[in-house]
Order: structure tokens, then sequence, then C-alpha cells
């Protein structure tokens, strides 16, 4: 089952203004907590970007939807690959650009999406996914606080280009 919705308010209103903001692209799955904060985070630290929350499942998109903070929302593999072809930047945890990663939710042609596109990407590492990230404070907060600042420096970089 594929979900799609559309927010055309920010984003169409910077198209008319003839400026848009920066593309970014938040993808998360199982139950979409960490992709709510982070589509909350993001609008905060970059009121002008336009943002793309995709979940793996329709759960995880409901939770992002709920911030209310997206442009565009949308659910499931096809989703995930499309939006990752137009995205600048793409975030979520480590799991999205790994095979059969956050307990088989990740596709093999989603991580093949996420690793391959031109985007740059932020990924946030997660024990979900049978990987360790050496040099990590297991579930700091502080990785977070650094993926918000990095993401920040990206888009003001992006958006003075």
């Amino acid at each position: 089952m594929r979900i799609t919705l559309f927010r055309l308010y920010r984003c169409d209103e910077k198209q008319m203004a003839g400026g848009i903001g920066v593309n970014i692209l938040i993808i998360d799955g199982q139950g979409g907590r960490m992709g709510r904060s982070l589509v909350e985070e993001i609008r905060k630290i970059c009121p002008e970007a336009v943002i793309t929350a995709v979940g793996t499942n329709s759960i995880a998109t409901g939770n992002m939807m709920k911030a209310n903070a997206a442009d565009h929302l949308a659910t499931g593999e096809n989703a995930v690959i499309t939006a990752c072809r137009k995205a600048q930047i793409i975030v979520g945890p480590i799991g999205i650009a790994m095979a059969d990663a956050m307990m088989g939710e990740i596709s093999p042609n989603m991580a093949n999406a996420v690793a391959s596109s031109a985007a740059y990407r932020v990924l946030i590492p997660m024990n979900l996914c049978d990987t360790y990230v050496a040099g990590t404070a297991k579930g700091s907060a502080a990785i977070l606080t650094d993926a918000m600042d990095h993401i920040r420096q990206l888009t003001e970089r992006k958006t003075n280009e």
C-alpha cells in the first residue's frame, strides 16, 4: 500500500516567488519517531527548506505527518527511490543505506537509491541494523545535535551557491 500526500503551500510559494529552498529528504521506518523529530528540528533550523518525508511504512509516514512541518509526505519503496533522485540532502538512520536493514524494511532498491544518489547524506547511527559505528556513543543526544548543526551548515552553503 502506498500513500502519497502533498502539502503545496510552502514550496509553491517559494517557486512562485522565484526561489526554491534546499530540497531535504527525510527517510525513516519502523514507528517513524526519529523521522518526526528530524522533520521538526530541520524545519526549525531551515525554515526555507523544502522537506520531503518518506516512510518505509504507513505508520512511519503517519508519525512524520504529525510533525506538521513537511512539504511532501509519501510511503513505500518507489517513493524512496523517486525522492532520492530529487533530493539535495538525504537524512535518516544509517540503515537507510544498507539493504535489509531496519528489520528488513529497507529493500536493496531503497538502499541503492540512497547510496547512489547525488545528494549529500547525513546518516545517524542506530543499532537496529546490526552495524556498529565506531566512535559514536550509544544513544547520545550529541549525535542528533551534531547532525542538525551539519545540516544547518549544508543548507547555508547550498542557498549561497
